[in-house]
């Protein structure tokens, strides 16, 4: 079955807003303590990382080329988990993943990093 799954993802105009979603089944946390991190990937470009966060203490850590102006937060009662997009650009057009990591730190964003993956859910920016 299916443990990560991403929603929210769409159409927006240049400066405008989008809010994405990953339910994550119990399954996927094994372990008492995790971090979940969101990536993206665009047409022909490798799978980038766009922030994380810890599971349990609430930390956060952001690729610079979204830093205020993404914030990533989570619901622990609801096992879900969010990356609220604000001032889109044309370049945050990709398809946005979420993501497991269980044995690496908060910092830690190579793809390999992260073990378990969501479907991903289109982000597309128009200019």
């Amino acid at each position: 079955q299916v443990l990560l799954v991403e929603s929210g993802g769409g159409l927006v105009h240049a400066g405008g807003s989008l809010r994405l979603s990953c339910a994550a089944s119990e399954r996927t946390f094994r372990t008492s303590i995790s971090i979940m991190g969101w990536f993206r990937q665009a047409g022909g470009k490798d799978r980038e990382f766009v922030a994380a966060i810890s599971w349990s203490g609430g930390a956060t850590y952001y690729a610079d080329s979204v830093k205020g102006r993404f914030t990533i937060s989570r619901d622990i009662a609801k096992t879900t988990l969010y990356l609220q997009m604000n001032s889109l650009k044309p370049e945050d057009t990709a398809v946005y993943y979420c993501a497991q990591n269980t044995g690496y730190g908060l910092r830690s964003s190579q793809t390999y990093n992260y073990d378990l993956w969501g479907q991903g859910t289109q982000v597309t920016v128009s200019s």
